[in-house]
C-alpha cells in the first residue's frame, strides 16, 4: 500500500520538466522582462533581447569608441516611438552638440527633446540620478564615461522605479570594468554604413556572433549617389598594379616619403 502511495504521488519526468515557475530563469535561455520594453526598431536586434527590446525599470549601457559618433544612430529607432508618445527625452552632456536638424529628420519631435550641459562627473551623475528619480522622462540618455562601478550600481537601483528607457553611454574601455547594468552592448562601425553590435551582457546565453545593423546616418540615403549606399562594392574590383592611382602605387608612395 505504501508502495502504491508513493508510486501514485510520485511526479511523471516528462510532467516535471514542463513545470514553470514565474520566478525561475534558465541560464541558457533569454531571460523574461517582467518590465515594459520599447522595440529597438531592429528586429534582429529584438529577437536576442529579454522582452524583445530595450528595457525600462532598468539601465542599459552602450559602449563605443569615439563618444557621440554611433549612440543616435543606434538609440534613435527606439527614442522616435517616444517621442511619438509625446514623451520627453533628456540628453545629458553628450560630448559633442546634438545636430537638430538630423534628429528631426530621424522623425524626433524638437518639443521633446532636452539637452541638459553638464561640465564634470559630479554633475552628470547628480542629474542623471535626480531625473531617474523624478521618472518623468520618456528616456535618458546620459554621457558618463568616468562612472565608476558603485556609481552605476546605484544608478541601476535608482532605475528599477523609473518607466522610462535609461541608457549610459561609455567608452569602450569600460567593457572590462564589472557593471550592475543587465544589458551592456558595443557598437562599432561595419561596412557599407551598417552597425556592428555585440551584445556583452544580457540575462540570457552568451552571444558570440556580433550583429550587423543596415544603417545610412540620417538623411543622407536621399543625397548621394546609389553606387556610395554600397562602398565596398568601389574596393571589391581588382586594379592593375601599373594603374595610376592604384592602391599599390599609393601605398609604396606613402612608404617613401616617410622613409624621406
Amino acid at each position: 500500500m505504501n508502495a502504491l502511495s508513493a508510486t501514485a504521488v510520485r511526479p511523471d519526468p516528462a510532467a516535471r520538466s514542463c513545470l514553470a515557475l514565474s520566478g525561475l530563469w534558465r541560464g541558457d535561455e533569454i531571460g523574461r522582462q517582467s518590465a515594459l520594453v520599447v522595440s529597438t526598431g531592429w528586429p534582429q536586434l529584438d529577437r536576442e533581447l529579454p522582452g524583445g527590446g530595450w528595457p525600462s525599470q532598468s539601465i542599459t549601457e552602450v559602449l563605443t569608441a569615439q563618444p557621440a559618433v554611433l549612440e543616435w544612430r543606434l538609440l534613435v529607432p527606439a527614442l522616435r516611438q517616444v517621442a511619438a508618445r509625446g514623451r520627453p527625452i533628456v540628453a545629458i552632456a553628450p560630448p559633442r552638440q546634438p545636430y537638430l536638424p538630423g534628429l528631426l529628420h530621424e522623425g524626433l519631435d524638437e518639443r521633446c527633446f532636452m539637452w541638459i550641459q553638464a561640465r564634470t562627473p559630479a554633475e552628470r551623475l547628480w542629474t542623471a540620478e535626480q531625473l531617474i528619480k523624478a521618472n518623468a522622462c520618456g528616456a535618458i540618455v546620459a554621457w558618463l564615461p568616468q562612472a565608476r562601478p558603485e556609481q552605476v550600481r546605484r544608478l541601476q537601483v535608482g532605475a528599477q522605479t523609473c518607466e522610462g528607457l535609461v541608457f549610459l553611454c561609455r567608452p569602450e574601455t569600460a567593457r572590462h570594468e564589472s557593471s550592475a547594468a543587465p544589458l551592456r552592448v558595443h557598437a562599432g562601425l561595419e561596412l557599407d554604413w551598417a552597425l556592428r553590435l555585440q551584445i556583452l551582457k544580457r540575462r540570457g546565453p552568451t552571444l558570440q556572433a556580433p550583429i550587423t545593423l543596415p544603417s545610412i546616418p540620417g538623411g543622407l540615403a536621399s543625397i548621394i549617389a546609389p553606387r556610395l549606399l554600397r562602398p565596398s562594392r568601389l574596393f571589391s574590383c581588382e586594379v592593375p598594379a601599373d594603374a595610376v592611382g592604384s592602391p599599390v602605387i599609393a601605398l609604396y608612395s606613402r612608404r617613401d616619403a616617410a622613409v624621406h
